[in-house]
């Protein structure tokens, strides 16, 4: 991501002084712009995402501990993941589609990061299987590939992780 930026810098840069006319340096900054979100959003893998989202989870429970609401957790993960640069929306609905119908259900995914990306919290005791399929139906319905199931209330957060594929 770094050298994407400093590329565009440098081109940014580059044609502000050399370009004679405004509409050139507008096109170019434009490219450059264009060329930083497209390399950011191809380098970046789901597993550098699912990175980046356990480093922070690991960062908000080494905070609070357990023993909070998933509430709590869910505001201090999406303010980390958004300090950290990535693009995250916070309770988004998810539509069920069925033929030429679309039901709003009331789905509502907890986290949707960089529009790849699912994340489903708790705080319960134990993550049974009703919350696993629960994340499936999820990345079903949105077809997408990776999430991650992440149960706070746990003394180690090592063991209240659950990475979910749908495939």
């Amino acid at each position: 991501m770094f050298f994407a930026q400093y590329f565009a810098y440098l081109a940014v840069e580059r044609t502000t002084k050399v370009a004679k006319g405004k509409r050139k340096s507008f096109y170019v900054v434009l490219f450059a712009q264009y060329f930083v979100y497209f390399v950011v959003n191809i380098i970046m893998t789901d597993n550098q995402i699912s990175k980046r989202v356990l480093d922070a989870a690991f960062k908000v429970h080494t905070a609070l501990g357990p023993g909070l609401l998933e509430s709590s957790y869910q505001e201090c993960l999406f303010y980390e993941l958004k300090k950290a640069g990535l693009r995250v929306e916070k309770e988004r609905p998810l539509p069920l589609v069925y033929e030429e119908v679309k039901l709003e259900c009331g789905y509502r995914v907890d986290l949707f990061i960089e529009r790849k990306f699912i994340v489903e919290i708790k705080a319960v005791d134990k993550l049974n299987d009703v919350h696993l399929a629960q994340v499936l139906t999820y990345l079903k319905l949105a077809e997408i590939r990776l999430g991650l199931l992440i149960n706070f209330n746990v003394a180690s957060l090592k063991n209240g992780i659950r990475r979910v594929i749908n495939g």
